[in-house]
């Protein structure tokens, strides 16, 4: 046995002690304390530094008391002030704001706390005592376009200053502006410089001088500042700088750059970022000079064409971003040569190769570093290619929206590193089995199937078996028209943390896993999507949801009543089309009180809409269509101040609109058709001034169309009242409705004449014009025609309909309706209009309806309304119409073309069995009507030739027989002929004999 075991080895001891030492003097370097014991005194700051902190301090306002701890006597122990640890000078000032930035979608109150957060005020030139400051830092504040202030040119010692700027809920905040002053230039030991930001700092090519004499400068960004007024000079300027070795230039408006420079001396330029500005093809060649580069972001410009093989000249390159361009062609070969890139981002461009020839190129490379490759929203076509599995680094790949189709390749299993996979909106079909996974433990977010049709056939199946547990954890899946089900598998269930969750016609029919969905809900899920399946079952009632923010459930087969879940932060509810009932809780608002979209359209709730809903004043999307609500809708609906929708149709509700507390100006689309509400249309919906769809049919309002239609609320697209009890005229200000796609007033008491210049609704008049983006997103029209529904949703932007049809409406037809070139639908039937039917009516070149049945037209069917191709549907019936129908083009294809015309006795020909006077002549024989074609075509050509051979005897021989000049010189001319011929003749026979 070694006796060393049993005791200490003194060189072990020494290096112990030795290296104790060693931490304690490393720990004493980084604090103030003298580290010798903690009864010993502490480092304090200098008299003088302490007083000129404290009346900067005084000058500065602080909202938020970040400065509160400025006071006492050791101002080194003041919230971001460092001093050095020997001789107590201020050496380092950091006043960063690091409260994050919020959202845009929050509430008022937290972007007044981060407001308040900023520091503002003046900058006191008392910081001139700080003699020894090297490093000062005032960014993410908000000095309101403060000049910066010229004394800083006299800290000869800063080596960093950051005064870039910080975010604003009105705008992008610039905390300095104006001439940036060239005292700056004195600065000759700063390494570091961020002026970000601060759009309205005013740089041209004659005041950038001060920048060339920053020769210690080696980080410069200047992103956000305008340097469209610069020309090249910034560029000449910067490389002089010989240390430089970071340039950001984000966001300049920088619109060219010279294409080459006489001598490069950026050289050493490790990082260059000139994203989002708009450079112009050709790519500068001095870039490709830049041959230490590792970072290189050209993103959002508008450089075209293919890449420049000049890239495999940047051979350091780590991370390349070319994304949002307008590149095309193949993506060249060299990037197998770039084998130390980390980051490739293509993305946003027309890069139309096949994938495999890249991707077998990239893993090419001996020592393959990728670790990011985007190439999504591309025109790349082919399949993914086994060679995939041979990026071993891979964390993230984006190959979202391109052509790429086939089946996904097993290897993408052993990607090991992979933690992002987005193949979303391709063309990939084929099964996904437990292979295809079997090493992504790291994964944390999927993206497969396309946002298409809902219930379409799925192109990717999940081919796992029930039992089967992946071995990653996401926190993102985003799967869309794939076959995961029919039953919520173990492999769903094992996802216990996820954030985000889209799993929309899927093909599940199960019931949810209960333990499974409180899990996720009680952690950290923000979004929830289940939509379009056949999940059946009761949701729980209660459940506490703290981070769920939207929740998409709609078109399943839910039932029971609606969820009463605590969801302090949701923002987005959709239950729509489901089967649940009961009424809608009356504490709704208390467990959803930040919600702005609600949609409950089509289940079987009933009961009352509770007037606490309208407590929920972030509303901006009410849907409670197609229910059994009855009762009145809530008079408090004007505190929904920013609601942009309200969609109550058909259900039971009755009563007036209310508008004794006022009416929403925020709305964009009302609906509440096919109900039983009555009175008249309030005056004080005029306020609305915003309206674009109205749909009010289907009901029992009373009194003459609103005034304000056309004044007040003139951009308007949809205007539905039928089905009413709404008298009088039709008022002229409708025809102010210029962007009006959609007019039915169809089933009313309306009187007087047609307006005459509904040709001032222009957006009847073009065929290209619409106004119906938001439709894509929400609306289902129902209109009604040929006493049967049509329903348009996504088509519904290119129909363009009037419908006046039963009223009382008398007069003529408006001629200049014919100038309503786009319009699809025009529905007149049931009225008392008189007089003919417009002569132009075939100008109506888009029209696929036209009723005009049931009033009292005269005279003859204009000829031109066989001009209309694309008729699909007419009738002119019981009318005083009279002669001939005409014929041709998509006249003799409609259905029941006997009833068209049916009511009108002085009508005939085709299709009627009334003849026209003429048409009396005795009967010719019946031929199918290519062969009586044919047969009329020889008759023709018998006839002429008869007359021709008869005019041409005549002509010759009759002039012979009178004219006795004409005959003898006629017999001559015959004796010549004949002479001649003989001589031929003889000829002819003695050359043959001589032959023989």
């Amino acid at each position: 046995m070694d006796s060393s075991a049993n005791f200490p080895n003194p060189v072990y001891h020494f290096n112990i002690a030795l290296c104790f030492l060693l931490f304690l003097a490393s720990s004493c370097l980084n604090t103030s304390k003298l580290c010798l014991g903690d009864g010993l005194p502490v480092v304090k700051c200098i008299d003088i530094e302490r007083s000129a902190l404290l009346i900067f301090k005084a000058d500065l306002i602080d909202a938020s008391g970040r400065l509160s701890s400025w006071e006492g006597q050791n101002c080194c122990q003041w919230k971001g002030i460092s001093c050095n640890n020997r001789t107590g000078h201020v050496e380092k000032m950091d006043l960063r704001n690091t409260s994050p930035a919020p959202s845009i979608d929050v509430e008022d109150q937290e972007f007044e706390a981060y407001e308040e957060s900023f520091l503002g005020g003046k900058i006191n030139p008392s910081l001139l005592r700080l003699k020894y400051m090297s490093y000062l830092d005032l960014s993410s504040n908000d000095f309101q376009g403060l000049q910066i202030p010229k004394f800083f040119g006299q800290l000869k010692s800063l080596k960093y200053l950051n005064v870039s700027s910080a975010y604003s809920s009105s705008s992008l905040s610039s905390s300095f502006g104006g001439q940036i002053p060239p005292h700056l230039g004195n600065l000759s030991n700063l390494n570091y410089l961020d002026l970000s930001g601060n759009y309205l700092l005013e740089i041209s090519s004659i005041n950038l001088n001060w920048l060339s004499h920053l020769s210690s400068l080696k980080y410069l960004s200047l992103n956000e500042v305008d340097l469209s007024n610069a020309g090249a000079t910034w560029l000449h300027v910067v490389n002089i700088l010989p240390s430089m070795l970071e340039l950001h230039l984000s966001r300049c408006n920088i619109e060219s750059l010279p294409l080459s420079l006489h001598t490069m001396n950026l050289t050493s330029l490790l990082i260059l970022d000139m994203s989002l500005n708009d450079f112009k093809f050709p790519f500068p060649k001095w870039v490709f000079n830049l041959t230490s580069l590792r970072e290189l972001h050209l993103a959002t410009n508008s450089f075209s064409g293919p890449l420049p093989n000049d890239f495999v000249n940047l051979k350091s390159l780590e991370e390349l971003d070319l994304s949002l361009n307008g590149l095309h062609g193949r993506i060249p070969k060299f990037f197998e040569n770039l084998c130390n890139l980390k980051t490739l981002i293509l993305s946003e461009n027309a890069f139309d190769q096949g994938l495999p020839e890249f991707l077998d190129g990239l893993s090419g490379c001996a020592n393959n570093k990728l670790e990011s490759l985007d190439l999504s929203s591309n025109k790349l076509v082919g399949e993914l290619p086994a060679s995939l599995g041979m990026l071993p680094h891979l964390q993230y790949l984006n190959l979202f929206h391109n052509h790429l189709n086939g089946s996904i390749p097993e290897s993408l299993g052993r990607l090991s590193e992979l933690v992002h996979l987005d193949l979303s909106e391709n063309s990939l079909v084929g099964f996904l089995t437990e292979a295809h996974f079997i090493d992504l433990a790291k994964l944390k977010y999927i993206a497969l199937g396309n946002i298409s049709v809902p219930n379409s056939l799925p192109s990717i199946i999940f081919n796992v078996s029930y039992e089967w547990v992946p071995p990653f954890k996401l926190d993102t899946i985003a799967i869309r028209n794939c076959q995961v089900g029919p039953a919520f598998s173990l492999w769903l269930q094992s996802q216990t943390e996820p954030v985000y969750v889209t799993l929309s016609n899927t093909g599940i029919s199960d019931s949810i896993p209960e333990e499974w969905f409180v899990k996720i809900s009680s952690g950290q899920l923000q979004f929830l999507d289940l939509s379009f399946n056949e999940i059946r079952g009761k949701l729980p009632v209660q459940l506490i949801v703290p981070n769920l923010v939207g929740l998409d459930l709609r078109h399943n087969q839910f039932r029971g009543s609606l969820p009463l879940w605590l969801c302090k932060e949701a923002s987005y509810l959709n239950l729509a089309s489901n089967s649940f009932s009961g009424p809608v809780p009356s504490t709704f608002d208390q467990h959803f009180p930040k919600l702005r979209e609600l949609h409950l359209y089509e289940n079987y709730l009933n009961g009352t809409i509770p007037s606490s809903v309208c407590n929920m004043q972030k509303m901006l999307i009410f849907s409670l269509r197609s229910n059994n609500i009855s009762g009145e809708f809530p008079q408090a609906w004007s505190t929904w101040g920013d609601i942009y929708i309200i969609d109550v149709g058909d259900n039971h509700l009755s009563g007036n609109i209310p508008s004794s507390m006022g009416i929403p100006s925020s709305l964009f689309l009302l609906s509440m058709k096919n109900n039983k509400l009555d009175g008249e249309i309030p005056m004080a919906l005029g306020n609305s001034t915003n309206l674009r769809s109205i749909d009010l049919g289907g009901n029992r309002f009373t009194g003459n169309l609103p005034s304000w239609i056309g004044t007040n609320v003139s951009k308007v697209f949809i205007l539905r009242l039928p089905s009413n009890s709404l008298s009088g005229h039709i008022p002229q200000q409708l025809c102010n409705l210029d962007q009006l796609h959609l007019l039915d007033l169809g089933h009313n008491h309306l009187s007087g004449t047609i307006p005459t210049c509904l040709n001032n609704m222009t957006a009847l008049t073009d065929v290209k014009f619409n106004a119906y983006d938001l439709y894509h997103a929400y609306e289902q029209q129902i209109m009604v025609t040929r006493g049967r529904e049509f329903q348009y949703n996504k088509t519904l932007k290119w129909v363009k309909s009037i419908d006046l049809s039963s009223n009382s409406l008398e007069g003529e037809i408006p001629e200049k309706i014919c100038s309503l070139f786009a319009l699809v639908i025009l529905n007149l039937s049931m009225n008392h209009l008189s007089g003919n039917i417009p002569s132009k009516i075939g100008n109506l070149r888009s029209l696929e309806f036209l009723d005009l049945s049931g009033n009292h037209l005269s005279g003859r069917i204009p000829q031109s309304i066989s001009s209309l191709t694309y008729l699909s549907h007419l009738n002119l019936s019981y009318n005083e119409l009279s002669g001939r129908i005409p014929l041709g083009n998509q006249l003799q294809a409609l259905d029941d073309s006997t009833n068209i015309y049916r009511g009108n006795p002085s009508l005939c020909g085709v299709p009627l069995l009334n003849k026209c006077p003429g048409d009396d002549r005795p009967p010719q024989p019946t031929f199918p009507r290519g062969k009586r074609h044919e047969d009329d075509e020889k008759l023709g050509f018998y006839i002429s030739a008869v007359l021709g051979f008869v005019v041409g005897f005549w002509g010759v021989c009759g002039t012979l027989l009178i004219k006795k000049s004409w005959r003898y010189a006629y017999f001559r001319f015959f004796d010549r002929i004949q002479d001649k011929v003989a001589v031929a003749v003889a000829l002819k026979i003695a050359h043959f004999q001589r032959k023989i």
